[in-house]
Order: structure tokens, then sequence, then C-alpha cells
């Protein structure tokens, strides 16, 4: 396989089952954000309810993109994304696929629902701290600044879905308050009448896909991972792209590179374009080698190498020095743009995350929605309970999603019944016991999963240094 020995190729195999192991965990333990509104207002069956949710996130993996992806890798330091030695690459990637795995399992175990964003997230971020322990390293570990970003939007979201489901049940009470069906529990199997019953499947139909694109994304990246450190020299560079392609593409950004140099310059501006000039001329130099041979495939990790160390320096500099570099920023923007042929996935993978993100979608659905349906209010959830709380979810998650961010897709579904619930009675309709354990898996999955993934990558490099 890829040219691999067997003892090799038996290890991608493993690798591979273990990502597609988190996106199908994944998907069972995330398809009650979907389905427990249209299960519990008797708008479909629940057989009926995970099917569609099942295709519906195989659908989002497919049309989501990899934005969401790169902005999880791009929380491991550069470093460890060059690093050439196999067992590194795989010891990493065991601590955070253990990590996720074992926590996300047993809060569906307990019918909590957790964030697997939070669980990835903590898991990826405790491995980059602890490759900062390690001798020789230094502290700049982790991309804070990405750290920082994906924090805002996991602590946001479900405060921004509590208030947003409080406000969208205060518009339905003053829009539709003649038509007290809206706001009436189901009644035995009844199915609600008709119009209800479209925008409740609508609302499921959108929760699933913008589910399946933000979160089948982090499977996407796991395994890109995965690929990159058994196999670089298939795929650290996006298979879209010939080594002619990038070898021109870098010859022009050097020109510019150059002609800028020739500008009066500002002493961040100097120094910004020594670095880059140095790191261009390795990149060029580099390109140019496998630019006369179409098929060469051994050296593109070293090209995947200086272009991640190139846009690494790009960032640094920005950060360093936002307001005097403004006059580099549309050459800065064209270097960056240099991750085109490093961020991607082949169609394949893509497939796989898809098919096991939507199987795990059909299985296993039943202890997360009865806690969602049930044990979040006091009361039994309303039409328009239902429906304010999947609008949130899904326009939450679509937004975090076209800007490269992951979401916790239960905390915003739950925290948007909770909003719902407590529109229409106040805290006394929310069940305390269950929040309670809602915000105390909040709180603990970020410093458990960061705890395990960094102790087992420390030990993984004991092992196998």
């Amino acid at each position: 396989m890829f040219g691999l020995d067997i003892g090799l190729s038996l290890l991608l195999v493993v690798c591979l089952l273990c990502v597609c192991a988190f996106e199908f965990i994944n998907g069972f333990h995330d398809t009650a954000n979907a389905v427990a509104t249209v299960i519990y207002t008797k708008s479909l069956r629940p057989t009926n309810a995970v099917v569609l949710s099942g295709c519906l996130n195989g659908l989002g993996v497919f049309l989501g993109g990899t934005a969401v992806a790169m902005g999880i890798i791009s929380l491991l330091p550069v470093e460890t994304l060059v690093d050439q030695n196999i067992s590194h690459s795989l010891g990493m990637v065991a601590a955070i696929l253990l990590t996720a795995i074992f926590w996300n399992l047993g809060t569906w175990y307990l019918a909590i629902p957790a964030s697997s964003s939070h669980t990835l997230v903590g898991s990826i971020l405790g491995c980059g701290i602890a490759y900062s322990l390690l001798p020789g390293t230094g502290t700049a570990a982790v991309n804070w600044q990405k750290a920082g970003e994906v924090g805002l939007s996991l602590l946001v979201s479900p405060l921004f879905g509590f208030l947003l489901a409080l406000t969208l049940m205060a518009l339905l009470r003053g829009l539709v308050a003649n038509d007290k069906t809206l706001f009436q529990a189901p009644d035995g199997e009844t199915p609600p009448p008709f119009w209800i019953r479209c925008i409740l499947v609508l609302t499921c139909s959108l929760v699933s896909f913008s589910h399946g694109s933000n979160d089948g994304q982090k499977g996407i990246g796991l395994m890109m991972l995965v690929l990159i450190g058994i196999v670089p020299a298939q795929f650290a560079i996006s298979e879209r792209y010939t080594n002619a392609e990038i070898h021109a593409n870098v010859v022009k950004l050097q020109s510019e590179l150059a002609e800028f140099e020739k500008t009066d310059q500002t002493p961040p501006i100097k120094h910004a374009v020594e670095e880059l000039s140095q790191a261009m001329e390795v990149l060029v130099s580099n390109s140019a080698s496998l630019a006369n041979q179409p098929n060469a495939t051994r050296d593109r990790f070293q090209i995947r190498r200086e272009i991640l160390l190139l846009r690494d320096a790009v960032k640094r500099n920005k950060a360093e020095h936002p307001s005097e570099l403004k006059p580099m920023n549309p050459l800065l923007k064209e270097i960056d743009g240099l991750k085109k042929y490093t961020d991607g996935a082949p169609f394949w993978v893509i497939v796989l995350i898809a098919l096991s993100l939507g199987l795990g979608t059909m299985i296993g659905w039943k202890r997360i929605v009865v806690t969602i349906g049930e044990k979040i209010g006091k009361s039994h959830l309303t039409y328009a309970q239902g429906a304010s709380a999947e609008i949130v979810a899904a326009s939450t998650i679509s937004a975090s999603t076209l800007l490269g961010l992951p979401v916790s897709t239960t905390h915003v579904l739950s925290s948007g019944i909770a909003g719902a619930m407590f529109a229409s009675g106040g805290k006394d309709n929310l069940d305390k016991g269950t929040i309670t354990k809602i915000l105390l898996a909040w709180v603990l999955t970020l410093p458990v999963c960061l705890t395990m993934s960094g102790t087992l990558f420390l030990i993984f490099r004991t092992l196998f240094p």
C-alpha cells in the first residue's frame, strides 16, 4: 500500500480505522442534536429521523469544504507538522484519537451531552503543550492566536444559543399570538399540523447538514495528519497541483518580494522581507529540483515543510507588527495563499469520513435523545421550543463553518432548548440536575482531555524517540 512495507501498511490501516471510529462515535454521540426535537414533537418516527439525519450529515461532509479541518490542524505546533519522524507523528495522532474516543464514549455512556469539538481541541492543545516540555523545543508550541479564536467560538456559542432561542420564543409569541397550537406539546402520538411539521423537519435537516459540514471536517483533518505522517510523499502536497505549477507560483512570489525589497522600508518591514526572502529562496530552490520531474513525490514533504514555515513567518511578523506591515499586506496575503498546496484532502478521505459520520448518526442515538428531549426542561417539548432550538443550532453552526471555526453542536442545541424552556417558564422550567451535568461536562472536557492527551503524547515520545 503506497509503496510501504507490510508493517507500515498495517499501521496505516489501523490508524485510518481509528479516525473512522472517532467520526463514527461522533455521529451517534451528536445525533440527538438534530433528531431530538422532531422525535419528541412527533414530527418524524425515530427510524426515519435518524436515517434522514445520517444522510444529511454525510452530505454536509461533502459540501462543507476543509476550512474547519485546517483550522483544527493549525492549533498544533508547526514543528510537529514538519517533523518527518513517523513515530513522532503517530504518537501525536494516537494521543489525540485515544483521548477523544475515551471521552466521547464515556459521556455518551453516561447520557451526558458533551462536545466533540471541546474534546478534540483539548486533545490537540494537550499535545502542543506537552511538545513544549520536550528538551530543546522552547515554549511557543501552540498557535495561541488560533487557540484563542477557537476557544472564543466554543465559549460564546452556547451563550449565543441560549439568548437567541429566548429571543426567538419572544418573537414567536408576539407574531403568532393567535395560534396557540405552536406553543402546545404533542397530543399522544398525533403528529403536529402540517405546516409546523414541515418547519420542524426542515430545521432538523439543516442542523444535520450543518453538523456534517462542521464536525465532519474534524475527521478529515485527523485523517490527513495520519496520511501525511505515514505517507508524506503522496499526501504532503495536494494531488491537484503539479510540481511545475508550484514552482511557477513560488518564483512569481519571490520576484514580487524582490521588487518590494527595493522600496524604502521601515525596520519591521525590512526584518520581515529579509526573513521571508531567505525562506522563499530555499522554497524556490527545492521546488525547482522537482519542477522537471512531473511524477516526483519523494521530496514533496520538504516543500510542504517550507510552505508551512514560510506561512508561520508571515503570521508571526503580522502578529508582532500589525500596523507597520500594512503596506505589505497584499503580498503577505499572496504568500499565505500557498496554503492551497498543503490544505485539502483526497476525495476518498471525504467519502470515508462521510460514511463514518453518517452511519454513526444512525446508531446509538437514544441515550442522549432522551436527555435532550426529556430532561433539560421539566415540561414536554413544544413545537415552538423545538423549532426555535433547531433554528438557533443550524444558523450558529453554519456561520461558524463559514468562518472556519469549530463549534459545539451539542452545546449550541442544548443551550437553545434550555433558552426556549426558560422563555416558557423561567428557571423553574429547567431541570437543575441535568443542566448541572451538562455544565460540568462543558467545564471538565477541556482540562481532562488536555491532561490525558499531553500525558499520552509524552509517553509515546519516550517509548518511540
